[in-house]
């Protein structure tokens, strides 16, 4: 075990003024700063300017597509059942491919009790939801238009991942044509 003797304490560091005013001394120098060189300070003119939103951020949600434009969600529930703040709510039915069990048929999230700690994505066992759209902005009407459903977690265009494999799989996407010659379906 290691020892570490501190210094004792002097006089002037006893009487906790100098540091009260040296730290008085900071906070003015930074106020001062914001009213003289304003240019200078690292801030951003939000909505003109939109801030870097880097692609591990955790987002709005959205649901991976198969090569036929189908979710790639089975139902499992385990995204449900591992989100804290119990927003999701899945509703499964039998699938007419019978190399799938289960497929969704209602899928929604309620982005306002949403506490976006990302382990419903985690949790998914076939990687069908993620949380990378870059979409921090929230703004509806109504309570209702808040609740993402199965129809719009799966209105995203392949063009907005390029660099994402998975996401080009989906129709539209530049590996559509080659995915669907593996899954056995006809090219279009």
């Amino acid at each position: 075990m290691r020892v570490i003797r501190q210094k004792p304490m002097t006089w002037g560091e006893r009487l906790y003024i100098f540091e009260a005013l040296r730290g008085l001394f900071t906070t003015l120098k930074h106020a001062a700063r914001g009213l003289f060189r304003y240019e200078e300070l690292p801030t951003i003119s939000y909505p003109e300017g939109q801030p870097e939103i880097r692609n591990t951020y955790r987002a709005k949600h959205r649901l991976m597509l198969r090569p036929d434009g189908t979710p790639r969600c089975v139902a499992c529930g385990m995204c449900a059942a591992a989100c804290p703040a119990h927003c999701i709510f899945i509703e499964a039915t039998a699938s007419d491919d019978p190399r799938i069990e289960k497929k969704v048929k209602r899928f929604d999230i309620d982005h306002l009790t949403c506490v976006f700690c990302g382990l419903c994505a985690e949790a998914c066992p076939v990687d069908a939801l993620r949380m990378d759209t870059k979409e921090i902005v929230f703004e509806h009407r109504t309570r209702d238009e808040f609740v993402a459903t199965l129809e719009t977690l799966t209105a995203w265009d392949p063009k907005d991942y390029p660099d994402d494999a998975q996401s080009q799989v989906a129709p539209g996407g530049t590996k559509n044509a080659e995915a669907r010659k593996v899954w056995g379906m006809e090219v279009k």
